[in-house]
């Protein structure tokens, strides 16, 4: 099975499912459902998005956007995010008032939603996991963990069924909110880290300067700018001073290996062939600096 044909699959149950919660939820007047409603409109929104943004994010640099088009990927994660994040917040808004003054819930429905909605779960968990790709293995996940929250549904109508409990469904979609709030939090931020030009994830720049310095004929390292398009490829311009001119091959062959080491795969690297022309350089620099600012205070 082609694993275009699994991202399409996905966004359709969920998308479709989401669509019956909200309708459903209602009805039966269960916040639990509207919570995982919720839930399950952000992964359809998240696979269908990122399979749209995909196709151009692949798209080669051009004449308009010059670094290419890496972070159109991004787009769909920051969408995603906060749509979570904003119908989440809202159902915790709703549910504390119901889970102080907890409502009756049709059960026999939340039953039947929630084996019906167990059944296609599975059924699509087991489709996708023949696949081989990281994306279908991660689809696969998802709808894994979709069963073990209708699971808590059915366990909350049977216990409703013999109860007057009714505290169990808001209490359940409170929950369900802040385990999507626990996931799309740190995701939002992360991915907004990679738009604001941050140091890639897991990279330690103290460190990556320290083992820069260190490099044979390497006098200082003047600048270093690590970021990443799209969290996955990563870019480096590195500004180093030689002892001298002779030594600028070998050097930039070793930088170049330090970083490859480190992950990045675009490296540009500018030279200063000994301390004289860095000094120029420096001066030219400060120089710049000091008409910048002069301008600025007129």
């Amino acid at each position: 099975m082609s694993s275009k044909f699994a991202v399409w699959l996905a966004f359709l149950l969920n998308f479709s499912f989401a669509i019956i919660e909200f309708i459903f939820g209602g009805l039966f007047g269960s916040s639990a459902i509207l919570a995982d409603a919720v839930h399950d409109l952000g992964d359809a929104l998240a696979i269908g998005i990122s399979a749209f943004l995909e196709s151009i994010s692949n798209r080669e640099e051009d004449s308009l956007y010059t670094l290419g088009y890496k972070r159109f990927s991004l787009l769909g994660a920051i969408l995603t995010a906060v749509i979570l994040i904003t119908g989440s917040t809202l159902v915790i808004l709703e549910n504390i008032s119901k889970f102080i003054e907890p409502q009756a819930v049709d059960h026999e429905g939340m039953l039947w939603l929630g084996v019906i909605a167990i059944a296609i779960n599975l059924t699509a968990s087991l489709i996708v996991r023949k696949g081989q790709t990281k994306n279908e293995s991660i689809l696969s996940l998802h709808f894994l963990e979709d069963t073990l929250g209708w699971l808590a549904v059915i366990v909350v109508a049977i216990i409703l069924r013999y109860t007057d409990w009714y505290f169990l469904d808001p209490l359940l979609s409170l929950v369900i909110s802040f385990f999507i709030l626990s996931k799309a939090l740190p995701r939002f931020w992360s991915t907004l880290k990679i738009f604001l030009d941050a140091v890639p994830e897991g990279v330690d720049i103290k460190q990556v300067k320290s083992d820069l310095e260190q490099l044979e004929y390497v006098a200082s390292v003047n600048q270093i700018n690590l970021w990443t398009m799209d969290g996955l490829e990563k870019n480096a311009i590195i500004h180093v001073c030689l002892e001298h001119i002779k030594h600028m091959e070998v050097c930039k062959e070793s930088i170049r290996d330090l970083l490859k080491d480190c992950g990045f795969q675009n490296i540009t690297i500018e030279v200063d062939a000994d301390v004289a022309s860095h000094q120029v350089h420096k001066r030219n620099m400060v120089e710049l600096e000091a008409s910048h600012d002069h301008d600025h205070h007129h």
